[in-house]
């Protein structure tokens, strides 16, 4: 099967063809390989909401990873999860400008506090939300590439602490400012602090990219405190920019697949009264990076 793409306005590339009801033979699946390594992030649209073929999608880039929280995989697909408001809400809920939201998570890596990160995922919309709902992705590629020689030459062999953060009001940088209005009642896992080299090689590609995960940044390791905050926050203004962001409106049946190492993602939220249905797989890492630190 020969597949065509075209770019997506900013970064990325759109698949105009996969056909999952022919199946995908050998050949097609090392052409989406290289296409997701090569792009960052890839949409397909109307694929459906069959959780049978997201699975099968999902299973021709890589092994899948269950999700650690058990409490949010799909009973009879343990490798997908679920996210959703419907039937009760499965995370915290934060007012911006007194509207409660849900699902508002901003710009993050998965597992930026972990050794083992995932190396990428999948995500297919179920249930639209009728109001809000957007998912964005950042190529922490492209933005290095722009960076001026001072900033690059100043961030090389830097490491930087991530903090695991289950609310929103702990964020040092890129904080969206809401406040919380409702519980979750989710159990997380108990994550050391742990430091990453602050620009690294993709261990796939080998090109040059960045650890930079707003959501869970503290600071640059054995640095001075305000010489950390100025440095970092003089990074994150330069790669936070509209020329490295795909904004996705959603359709139902989407599917977006992205390079965990590479991509950086920000869910929007929606209100709190709107439903939306999603569901994801994810796709187990085996790169190791950076150290747990000292508590």
């Amino acid at each position: 099967m020969t597949i065509r793409t075209r770019p997506l306005p900013t970064i990325g590339q759109e698949v105009l063809d996969l056909d999952l009801e022919a199946g995908i033979d050998d050949a097609t699946a090392r052409s989406l390989v290289d296409l997701w390594r090569d792009a960052g992030v890839v949409l397909f649209r109307g694929m459906g909401t069959s959780p049978e073929a997201l699975l099968e999608l999902s299973r021709c880039l890589g092994e899948l990873e269950p999700h650690p929280i058990e409490s949010i995989r799909m009973p009879d697909y343990p490798e997908l999860i679920l996210l959703t408001n419907k039937g009760g809400l499965r995370g915290p809920v934060y007012a911006y400008d007194g509207v409660p939201t849900y699902g508002r998570i901003p710009w993050h890596t998965d597992l930026a506090f972990s050794d083992t990160p995932n190396a990428g995922a999948l995500l297919n919309m179920v249930e639209k939300a009728s109001v809000g709902g957007r998912t964005a992705w950042l190529d922490t590629e492209k933005a290095y590439a722009a960076l001026d020689d001072d900033l690059k030459q100043r961030i090389e062999g830097l490491e930087v602490r991530f903090e695991f953060r289950t609310d929103l009001k702990d964020m040092k940088y890129c904080n969206p400012g809401g406040s919380r209005v409702g519980e979750s009642g989710t159990n997380f896992p108990d994550y050391p602090p742990h430091a990453r080299p602050l620009v690294w090689k993709h261990p796939v590609t080998g090109r040059t990219i960045m650890n930079v995960s707003p959501l869970n940044l503290r600071n640059i390791v054995g640095m001075d405190e305000a010489e950390s905050d100025a440095l970092l926050q003089r990074l994150i203004d330069a790669v936070i920019q509209p020329q490295f962001i795909y904004e996705h409106a959603w359709e139902e049946g989407d599917v977006i697949l992205w390079d965990n190492y590479r991509m950086m993602h920000s869910a929007m939220g929606h209100p709190v009264d709107v439903i939306r249905v999603v569901h994801r797989t994810t796709l187990r890492g085996t790169a190791q990076v950076g150290r747990i630190l000292a508590q």
